[in-house]
């Protein structure tokens, strides 16, 4: 495709030159879809799919379309009436799309690595954790992690006489992570536990935590809420602001602590991870993200593609919400 990414709203030669470039792609769309005659297509939407889903269109190609946030970007608002059907990680997505009622809105929760039998147990004695002791995952993500490790810095001494900390630094955080773990004392210093990624092992720690400390990607909550674990969640404040619409969202259910990124520093991390000390409050919490999980949404948007491709009618919400719990198909 000859399109770019429609990332900015700036006056400049591209503002001339996005529209005769969507012009251009519409006839290469159309001649490619021709060509292969795919039963379906599924798209997360944005600027660059527009021509795929107006060729569709023509040609009668039923889409699905899939958006993971709260409130949908505005690429995503722009071609959600090209699709056929859409499916969401939200409810409150369906009204933020402004579909009015034109094609199905289907709540599908977010595709996830596979985390059914996954065990806690022997997740948590690959970790080497021994008994009940607690465990805290500080997770940033791919981005913006700077605000997270400095706060763990800061609260560490405190921190690791409550839990073993797992914390996710990313590459530049972690010489200085290593550096201060040798500062603690030699009985608590085993249960600071810095590394740049985790990898293959990321599912394997969610498993055996009690609580993750992160941002409010789709995904992150997703898994989260898949190994039923309370979270502290510190949106990423740019970006449109996708995020504290997300974290609001699992925090409304009772499965999240919200603090603003402004605002987390080692004592509201302190305080965030009191949650630990409180049974109670704990365990409402991992109730309420296990509520909101769908371990299998990558099954259930299977399914709809499917149906679509073979021109079958869509399940409706209950048989979606029942195959995106892990139900097995009908």
């Amino acid at each position: 495709m000859w399109l770019r990414s429609l990332r900015s709203v700036g006056l400049n030669v591209h503002a001339l030159l996005d529209p005769l470039r969507l012009l251009a792609s519409l006839p290469q769309a159309a001649l490619d879809l021709a060509r292969d005659r795919p039963a379906a297509i599924f798209t997360t939407g944005g600027y660059v799919a527009i021509p795929v889903l107006i060729a569709a269109a023509v040609l009668r190609i039923p889409v699905l379309l899939w958006e993971g946030n709260v409130v949908p970007g505005r690429s995503v608002r722009l071609t959600a009436r090209l699709a056929r059907a859409v499916a969401v990680s939200f409810s409150a997505t369906c009204a933020a799309l402004g579909l009015g009622g034109r094609q199905p809105c289907l709540v599908t929760g977010t595709p996830i690595r596979e985390v059914r039998g996954i065990d806690r147990l022997a997740a948590r004695e690959r970790l080497g954790l021994i008994g009940d002791e607690r465990v805290v995952l500080v997770f940033g993500g791919s981005q913006a992690v700077r605000r997270l490790n400095t706060a763990v810095t800061a609260a560490l001494p405190q921190l690791v006489e409550r839990a073993t900390i797992v914390h996710v630094t990313g590459n530049d955080g972690y010489a200085p992570a290593l550096a201060v773990r040798e500062t603690l004392p030699a009985a608590t210093r085993s249960r600071y536990r810095p590394s740049p990624f985790l990898g293959d092992e990321l599912l394997a720690t969610f498993a055996a935590a009690d609580l993750v400390v992160g941002r409010a990607g789709s995904s992150t909550l997703a898994e989260a809420a898949a190994f039923g674990l309370p979270m502290v969640v510190v949106p990423y404040p740019h970006a449109g602001g996708h995020q504290r619409a997300n974290a609001e969202a699992f925090s409304s259910a009772g499965a999240a602590l919200v603090v603003d990124d402004a605002a987390f520093d080692a004592a509201a991390l302190v305080d965030a991870v009191a949650i630990l000390g409180d049974p109670a409050r704990h365990a409402a919490m991992a109730a309420a993200a296990r509520e909101l999980a769908r371990p299998a949404a990558a099954d259930a948007i299977a399914d709809l593609v499917l149906a679509l491709a073979e021109r079958e009618p869509l399940p409706d919400q209950l048989a979606v919400d029942a195959r995106a719990r892990g139900a097995a198909s009908a």
